[in-house]
């Protein structure tokens, strides 16, 4: 880990690699339900923080995904 940024929350999201922080997004998304339903409040709060902070670091870096047609309801469309 890099010490010269990273603290309690991790390394900020806008010093990840494209790389970097695609895989932590992932393994956000993979521990979501287990802080869920077995974390305290405050490791629920501090999963929130950081998930929203890479979700928006992530649609900044890349503004126009490409939505799977299987996932979009018809007011998306």
């Amino acid at each position: 880990m890099r010490s010269d940024v990273a603290d309690r929350s991790g390394i900020p999201a806008a010093a990840l690699s494209n790389h970097e922080l695609s895989r932590e997004l992932a393994s956000l998304h993979r521990t979501r339900h287990d802080t869920f339903v077995h974390g305290s409040d405050h490791a629920l709060a501090n999963h929130d923080q950081r998930s929203r902070e890479l979700e928006l670091e992530y649609l900044q870096r890349f503004p126009e995904r490409d939505p799977d047609p299987r996932r979009l309801r018809p007011a998306d469309q």
